[in-house]
């Protein structure tokens, strides 16, 4: 298989593992993060398959969302060596995914890693960074906000984590991309309150 057969093969198995998700971590979710890690990696100079390869799998054995991580990553990796993934390429491609997630605290040690990174988060500002904040919140059970109450809920979570992504971007194609989603979520939240 050549690279563009691989990652044919392994959007397949992204959307069998998450088409029926309903917290923000979609198919969907999987292909945005895709395609904008594509769109970084040509501008930064990054390899392009190594990033678009492990943007499609970043999300694969996330502990919020399977209840066994490591059994999901071994059957990612077996697969991954089905479609004749060489060893370096299972090696570059799972450093590039390891420290995607905001939660780690972490800077992924690649390039490639980096640019999923900022690709992940930059899905997670503007309109679908909203609209996925309140699905997670949705699927968690989690109140939209409450004046008593506001910890745990999903407008806390902007504050928690979405409105700090912007200056977290690891690279300058990435923060100027994330400037116009974070100054939408900043006038989505003025008219929230103006609301509530």
């Amino acid at each position: 298989m050549n690279n563009t057969e691989k990652l044919d093969a392994i959007r397949e198995y992204i959307y069998y593992i998450f088409s029926s998700d309903a917290t923000g971590h979609d198919y969907y979710h999987m292909k945005r993060v895709a395609r904008m890690t594509n769109l970084i990696a040509k501008q930064e100079g990054a390899d392009q398959f190594i990033a678009e390869a492990a943007a499609w799998i970043h999300d694969v054995g996330d502990s919020k969302l399977f209840s066994n991580s490591d059994d999901e990553l071994d059957k990612l990796n077996d697969f991954l060596q089905t479609i004749n993934c060489t060893q370096s390429q299972l090696k570059q491609i799972n450093m590039a995914a390891k420290d995607v997630s905001f939660s780690k605290g972490t800077t992924p040690a690649t390039l490639e890693g980096k640019i999923v990174q900022d690709a992940d988060r930059i899905d997670a500002l503007g309109a679908i960074g909203v609209a996925r904040t309140f699905a997670f919140g949705g699927s968690k059970g989690q109140l939209i906000w409450g004046n008593d109450n506001k910890e745990n809920t999903s407008i806390q979570h902007f504050y928690d984590k979405l409105l700090k992504l912007k200056d977290l971007m690891n690279t300058s194609t990435a923060r100027q991309i994330a400037e116009e989603r974070h100054s939408f979520m900043k006038y989505y939240l003025d008219q929230f309150f103006h609301e509530w």
